[in-house]
């Protein structure tokens, strides 16, 4: 263990900073009796905590000062790249912070794929050449990635089975009309009965899902909520902030964990909702249980494209990780 040199608190192996009085270490430390610790652990998660309101932080990993500006909960270290979320107990480590990397540096190639999406179809054909761009960015945005399972009933009117019915009905009347002519035609008049007894015209079904859903943790970028987008994960990272490109911003968050684990389990309901929908019509008594587990803080190359439109804006992502378009709320 080392040993802050000029308040003697003790702090981790390879730290650059002291945490509790932020004294630049350089790499060096001196065994004094170390005193008592400045921060407690908690069991649960191994992080460090501070008291509840506190303005000045140290990285719990390499113990540089951070210091957040108004309204931030989570928060990555310029330094080490480790990551911390704010909360009413003070702050905490995040235990998995990860990101994705950057495919798609070019900005023609990003460009490429915006122009595919908006032309695609008779209706949006020329799309950009009537429009405007007037704003585009690169940017790593962070977003809460929650585990959810959701299972969904409801019940949806068999409109199949009726039409059937009633099918089945004018072809009985139309064997009993054959019938009674002889096979001859004219002579009788087969008159369908559209009503009539129907079998069971209400149906129910379930639909089940497993999401690993992306929650922006910037509450003010709700242009970049995907709606029905997973990123893909298998080639994701721990988070290390010197493998950016340099100029990229990376942004901290404002959204805490909690906060992100309600608004997926609200967003999960609305895509469950949908896909009962598009599979049957007339759905009624739709209910969905979902279960959110412990999630991940992922950063994510986000390019952003805004147009002028006819007097509209139109607003494109592109992953810059696997170069597709992402769905938005």
């Amino acid at each position: 263990m080392v040993y802050c040199m000029k308040c003697g608190a003790q702090v981790p192996d390879g730290a650059q900073f002291c945490m509790k009085c932020g004294t630049p270490l350089g790499g060096a430390g001196v065994p004094p009796p170390p005193p008592p610790a400045a921060a407690t652990s908690s069991p649960s998660s191994g992080g460090a905590f501070a008291a509840a309101g506190v303005q000045e932080l140290k990285c719990p990993s390499c113990g540089a000062p951070i210091k957040p500006t108004f309204g931030e909960m989570v928060i990555t270290c310029d330094y080490c790249g480790g990551s911390i979320t704010l909360g009413g107990q003070g702050w905490k480590e995040i235990s998995k912070h990860t990101m994705l990397p950057l495919s798609v540096a070019d900005r023609e190639a990003a460009m490429k794929t915006v122009r595919g999406y908006l032309d695609a179809g008779f209706l949006h054909r020329h799309f950009l050449e009537d429009s405007k761009l007037v704003e585009e960015r690169l940017t790593y945005i962070p977003f809460w990635v929650i585990p959810s399972s959701a299972t969904t009933t409801y019940q949806y009117q068999a409109v199949a089975t009726s039409v059937g019915a009633t099918v089945g009905t004018m072809a009985a009347g139309a064997l009993l009309g054959s019938a009674l002519t002889g096979g001859r035609r004219g002579g009788f008049a087969v008159v369908p009965i559209m009503a009539g007894p129907v079998v069971n015209p209400t149906r129910a079904d379930t639909i089940s899902g497993q999401y690993e859903y992306p929650v922006v943790a910037v509450k003010a970028m709700g242009a970049y909520q995907p709606k029905d987008y997973q990123f893909s994960l298998t080639d994701r990272t721990f988070f290390d902030k010197k493998s950016i490109p340099s100029g990229i911003p990376v942004l901290n968050g404002d959204m805490g964990e909690d906060a992100a684990r309600s608004a997926a389990e609200a967003f999960v309901k609305q895509v469950q909702a949908e896909a009962a929908q598009k599979k049957h019509h007339m759905v009624s008594n739709l209910k969905t249980d979902v279960q959110v587990s412990e999630g991940e803080l992922l950063h994510a190359p986000i390019w952003y494209f805004r147009f002028d439109h006819k007097k509209e804006s139109v607003i494109v992502l592109i992953d810059g990780h696997a170069g597709k378009v992402i769905r938005t709320m």
